[in-house]
């Protein structure tokens, strides 16, 4: 009950002097807010990422070739590629822990058909590969095994190079041309946007890779192979396994050092995750500096306040209250203070969020962990720097008190 009549108190003070409490809990008010907007910018930033991330693919596996040295200096990532489709082969053969498996031979061109031409990228994948990139199809169908096979000229096409040869129409049973080679399309890919680094997903031709192989490309090595496992548990034992088929199939001695490069999604994850982790927690940072500067004036009000009623408090102790109870219910209508305008401050960083997602687009995620962290920092402002005007107020002696005009 005493807490309650404590409260009750407090919350009467404020009222008394509303204007100078909005004004004193501003600071407070514009702390939370911006901590609570900041947050969201960072926590809506890693879930974009995390969700272009997961677009990629199903716990996917990416094998590349890898670096040459010479002279001393290497010569960068997939500088010295010796991947080929027999490695694929092996390693369908051989793996036990990998579910799908496709090489991707990309070549660039430009694709003429319906209203004129477009120039995108033609990767040539086996029929595993729209499991591994978790890809269907919009309209029409994936090529199959048989397509693939027999080296048939048939394309799957992305929504961005449908768009713009096929406009506000079905391309499905259309025929195009990539380097004056004719194909047909039986399909039309899913949209997936854009990755984590700006590439367009969509703007992209798919065909059987022995047809890009044998007609557009002409190389005998491929720039990467993907795989997926049917769980993310197994992706490490099936990293290991990889490392060891490529390793024997590319007759390495145990000094040697592997001449590909095999990395998987979780990794891409992780990296970006912590990226935005730290600049969440930078963002956070520089907006707390408001909730000092709030303190700063709660502390300063509260002075005042003291000044403005030390007659009530020598009469408080002149009729039998003790020093700590007086210390107390000043601490009381600091932190009410505080907490009043981290309450303002809350609702303010949601509808604040809410319209800078609106009108920038980006997006925003509002965490509950993030508000009770920011009301509960809000309350300890006010009992930190509500403690010394409260001990100056619990010390006053109360004959001088009661003198006080």
């Amino acid at each position: 009950m005493r807490a309650v009549v404590l409260v009750k108190v407090a919350l009467q003070s404020i009222l008394k002097n509303t204007m100078r409490s909005l004004l004193t809990m501003l600071g407070i008010i514009i702390g939370v807010g911006a901590v609570i907007v900041m947050v969201a910018v960072g926590l809506g930033a890693q879930q974009r990422i995390q969700q272009q991330i997961e677009n990629l693919g199903t716990n996917m596996i990416v094998l590349t070739a890898g670096a040459t040295t010479q002279g001393g200096v290497s010569q960068g990532a997939q500088s010295f590629n010796r991947l080929t489709v027999a490695n694929v082969d092996a390693l369908r053969r051989e793996s036990t822990l990998l579910t799908a498996i496709s090489p991707v031979i990309v070549t660039g061109g430009h694709v003429q058909g319906g209203v004129g031409n477009w120039r995108t990228m033609v990767n040539g994948v086996a029929v595993d590969y729209a499991t591994i990139r978790d890809w269907g199809t919009s309209s029409g169908s994936f090529f199959d095994a048989t397509d693939v096979r027999v080296a048939r000229k048939v394309v799957v096409i992305g929504a961005t190079v449908a768009a713009n040869l096929y406009p506000e129409q079905d391309p499905v049973g259309q025929e195009i041309q990539i380097r004056s080679v004719p194909f047909r399309i039986i399909g039309v890919l899913a949209a997936k946007g854009q990755t984590a680094s700006g590439s367009d997903q969509d703007d992209v031709v798919l065909a059987p890779y022995t047809t890009v192989q044998t007609r557009l490309a002409g190389r005998q090595f491929i720039p990467q192979i993907l795989a997926s496992t049917a769980s993310p548990s197994d992706i490490r034992g099936a990293m290991e396994e990889i490392t060891s088929i490529m390793r024997e199939q590319h007759r390495l001695a145990a000094w040697e050092d592997n001449d590909f490069t095999v990395r998987n999604q979780a990794d891409l994850a992780e990296a970006a995750q912590s990226t935005t982790e730290v600049m969440t927690l930078l963002l956070a940072a520089i907006a707390s500096i408001s909730l000092l500067v709030g303190g700063i004036g709660i502390m300063n009000i509260m002075l005042v306040s003291v000044t403005e009623r030390t007659r009530e408090i020598g009469i408080r102790l002149a009729i039998g209250a003790r020093g700590s109870d007086v210390m107390i219910q000043f601490l009381v209508e600091s932190t009410v203070m505080s907490l009043v305008g981290g309450a303002i401050g809350t609702a303010a960083g949601f509808a604040g969020a809410s319209v800078l997602g609106h009108f920038t687009g980006w997006n925003t995620a509002v965490s509950v962990p993030t508000v009770v962290l920011a009301l509960a920092f809000s309350a300890s402002v006010g009992i930190f720097f509500g403690f010394y005007p409260a001990r100056r107020a619990s010390t006053l002696d109360p004959i001088e008190a009661l003198r006080y005009e």
